[in-house]
């Protein structure tokens, strides 16, 4: 077979001759030797820039079992479970077995096919202390979260150890080795069939060096400075003659990397009607290349491995059967439902990726497999596409943001022209309009005019105003905002008349869809993928502009990152700490009364100066909640502002802090985004004393000073209950370049900043905007500026409906018109 799936290539032994002499020389066969410890510290530096430490390993079994015996000791003896995907090799199971833990198998994610975050929440939820460690598996060399493992290891209280088997020469999405940094163990191959062949032998590596060492004195019997065992030791030392192998495939590997990573590419592009894993980080080390065929040619996979195998093509399964099927691992493991599993594992087929093919092997493997599907039964490998030309725009998301861009075409009397130009909305739900928005039980910052503006967009004879949802909002003119339920009820009515009114023209809209991913292509479009929820059919849209309008969400990693006077909040507050959106949404109140000690008063800190935050405080204190004064604290790092329509307005009132950045050059309001409105204002103003008035005792405000605030130390010590109120990041959606790489956003880097420019193109983590992709929504960041307006002060996000059904809506709307038209090069935006 020319193509075999598998081609080891270990440096041969016949050129180290001089290290083998070297070895024999030394006398020293094993036992941490010099040329092992030599490799572990060349690897450190070459591959994960110096940080931490590395361990060489026998195999990588034996690092997984050593990893997870060290990462359990001092448990309690009722936690036993190892919680692991049931799309990985037996190896893993096998390790934490006999480390003495009972795998608890998951789903995976049918994007990434790692773990899937849902599921290990759930079972997280389910089974809480039982749980001693979770295992990730780095599926075939893809890059996974690992700040997430970080942070799920801080608020549970478990082990992690990745399994990384295939990893080695693989990058992250800081373009470092993928594991560096990692605060857990991270276990690596080094077989003769992995990418960093050699011929068998592992790896650990971990940021924290003592971990090493105690990991180091495992491999070595236990044995810590002397022949007498402190610690669960087995023999998993490296032989001297295995890393002289090692060594000298380090030269070599990120050269291999790259040229495994360039046939990958090319088989992206070829077998792009079939589905495959959805790419993470800088670099992936392809051991090979895996596909997944059509749901309808899945029980004819042994003939296509055959078909290619007399065509000289090596092909075949991976993980297929999964752990979940294998007889062992049935009877000795907890194994929760595994759907995802079960249709990747039969749809699995894996391709070669060898050292010596070439992109005219690639070609011929796809152009085989292409040819050979066609004459099967029921063969379909292309996606049904939606249209027979390509789209103007997909706006991926139907809330308030996505529809948002509709009211703002309907206002300037372009809706036609956008349905024209080719246009489709994908949202999960089964219509669009309000999204979550009518989840909240709370009051807009919106007023009840502001919401009725909404009309404009909508044809004579199809305003909602005065029907029942329109007439729930009026009620509300003058007052202190609308219920969100009912704000909720009038989108999503204005939801269907402009679903109704953009399909009238030909437009479309997907319901029930959730997208995966938007890949940039060669030629400068985008694909956008989308699955069908009810049963995982897939479709692809090409378009010319995407809009992504996923609204937002408050990451609980921010509570493991952000320090408030020192301290995160996860460290300091632990299980007393929640978040506002949980607050405000739907049954937040009684969640919190679940939380809360009875029989004496309650004690709640507040922490964040944003709007949630200052809602969060107004709904504590309508619910007839026992406390005293001072009782409710809000910490804040800026001073709290409210917003006046007018300078002179404000000054009537008695106030006066604020200067001329302060005031809106187009409007002349005083803090038009920095401002609190509504009820928010309400009580701001009442806390700030202004104009004589009387804050509530209940509450307190304390502005937050530094790491030595021990004011704050007090009051988040002494709390019953803390609400977290950081604001909201955006729900970025995956996006992909031409090659098949992820693209970091701004909003995800390391130092995170807006997912939009001033121009509403999404930006990357250089701040360069992403051609032809624009964002829109809760969380998006952007913030109005010139002919738009604002303050010069402004710092933050500026979010209101009004703003995306109008000013922001227009600038994407114009932007993705002109480029549909062929009048703007999509790589450049005009204001």
């Amino acid at each position: 077979m020319d193509l075999p799936l598998i081609r080891p290539n270990p440096p041969k032994l016949s050129q180290l001759v001089t290290g083998l002499q070297a070895i024999e020389a030394s006398g020293t066969f094993s036992n941490n030797g010099p040329v092992a410890r030599r490799f572990e510290a060349a690897i450190t530096e070459h591959l994960f820039g110096g940080q931490g430490a590395c361990l060489a390993v026998a195999n990588a079994t034996l690092g997984l079992m050593i990893a997870l015996r060290y990462a359990t000791l001092g448990q309690d003896e009722t936690r036993k479970l190892a919680l692991m995907p049931a799309f990985t090799f037996a190896a893993t199971a096998q390790a934490a077995e006999w480390a003495g833990l009972t795998p608890l198998l998951a789903d995976c994610d049918p994007d990434d096919w790692a773990l899937c975050p849902k599921a290990e929440e759930r079972l997280l939820a389910d089974y809480g202390r039982r749980i001693a460690a979770i295992v990730p598996y780095a599926t075939f060399g893809n890059a996974i979260d690992l700040d997430r493992y970080a942070w799920l290891a801080r608020r549970h209280d478990v082990a992690i150890v990745i399994d990384a088997a295939a990893s080695l020469g693989s990058l992250d999405s800081e373009g470092r080795g993928f594991g560096t940094g990692a605060p857990f163990p991270v276990v690596y191959s080094m077989h003769a069939t992995k990418t960093f062949s050699t011929s068998e032998g592992g790896l650990i590596h971990c940021a924290d060096t003592a971990m090493i060492e105690k990991l180091r004195s495992m491999a070595n019997f236990g044995f810590e400075g002397s022949r007498s065992a402190t610690l669960p030791g087995i023999n998993a030392k490296l032989a001297e003659v295995s890393a002289l192998i090692a060594e000298a495939k380090l030269g070599d590997i990120k050269t291999i990397a790259q040229h495994r990573e360039a046939l990958a590419n090319r088989y992206r592009e070829r077998l792009a009607a079939f589905s495959l894993q959805r790419p993470s980080g800088h670099g992936q080390a392809m051991q090979f290349m895996a596909v997944l065929l059509p749901g309808a040619l899945a029980a004819h996979r042994p003939a296509i491995i055959e078909k290619l195998a007399a065509v000289g093509i090596g092909a075949g399964t991976y993980f297929s059967p999964h752990l979940g099927e294998q007889p062992w691992f049935r009877e000795s493991c907890v194994i929760d439902p595994l759907p995802v599993t079960d249709d990747i594992a039969r749809r699995m087929l894996v391709l070669p990726v060898t050292d010596d093919m070439t992109s005219n092997d690639v070609d011929r493997v796809a152009d085989s497999l292409i040819a050979i599907c066609a004459t099967l039964p029921r063969a379909s490998i292309a996606a049904a596409p939606l249209r027979d030309r390509v789209l103007g725009t997909v706006v991926i998301g139907g809330g308030p943001g996505g529809t948002a861009l509709l009211c703002a075409a309907g206002k300037a009397g372009k809706l036609d022209a956008l349905a024209s130009a080719g246009f489709a909305m994908i949202d999960r739900g089964a219509a669009i309009g309000a999204g979550r928005l009518g989840a909240y039980e709370i009051t807009s910052d919106s007023s009840a005019e502001t919401f009725l503006t909404a009309d404009s967009a909508l044809p004579a004879g199809l305003a909602i105003a005065d029907e029942p949802t329109g007439q729930a909002i009026a009620e509300h003119k003058g007052a202190l905002g609308v219920p969100l339920p009912k704000v909720g009820a009038y989108l999503d009515r204005l939801g269907e008349i402009l679903d109704q009114r953009l399909r009238s023209l030909g437009g479309t809209v997907l319901n029930g869809h959730e997208v995966v991913s938007s890949q940039r292509t060669a030629d400068g479009l985008w694909r956008t993928r989308a699955r069908r929820i009810a049963d995982g059919g897939s479709i692809e849209l090409l378009s010319r502009s995407i809009v992504v309008a996923t609204g937002g969400h408050q990451p609980a990693i921010r509570l493991a990152e952000e320090k408030v006077a020192g301290m995160s909040l996860v460290e300091r507050c632990g299980n007393r700490l929640i978040q506002s959106d949980t607050l405000l949404a739907t049954g937040g109140i009684e969640a919190v009364r679940e939380r809360l000690p009875e029989g004496r008063a309650i004690r709640i800190a507040i922490v964040g100066g944003s709007t949630s935050a200052v809602t969060a405080a107004v709904r504590l204190l309508k619910a007839s909640l026992p406390l005293d004064p001072g009782g409710i604290a809000l910490l804040h790092l800026r001073p709290l502002r409210p917003f006046y329509p007018s300078a002179d307005a404000a000054h009537a009132d008695g106030y006066t802090d604020f200067g001329a950045d302060d005031i809106c050059p187009v409007s002349g309001f005083v803090y038009r985004l920095g401002g609190f409105r509504l009820e928010a204002r309400e009580l701001v103003i009442h806390t700030l004393g202004i104009g004589g008035r009387v804050g509530d005792p209940r509450l307190q405000t304390h502005q937050l000073t530094g790491d030595d605030d021990a004011t704050a130390v007090d009051l988040l010590e002494r709390a019953d209950l803390v609400v977290a109120a950081f604001g909201y990041q955006p729900h970025a959606l995956p996006l992909i370049d031409e090659r098949g790489r992820a693209i970091r956003l701004r909003c995800e880097g390391p130092v995170r900043g807006p997912m939009v420019d001033d121009l509403c193109r999404i930006a990357d983590s250089d701040g360069i905007a992403v051609p032809g992709a624009y964002g829109i929504g809760l969380a998006a960041g952007f913030v109005p500026h010139g002919r738009l307006g604002g303050e010069a002060s402004f710092q933050g996000q500026a979010n209101g409906l009004w703003l995306w059904q109008n000013d922001v809506g227009r600038l994407i709307l114009d932007q993705i018109l002109a480029a549909a038209d062929g009048k703007m090069d999509t790589q450049r935006a005009v204001a």
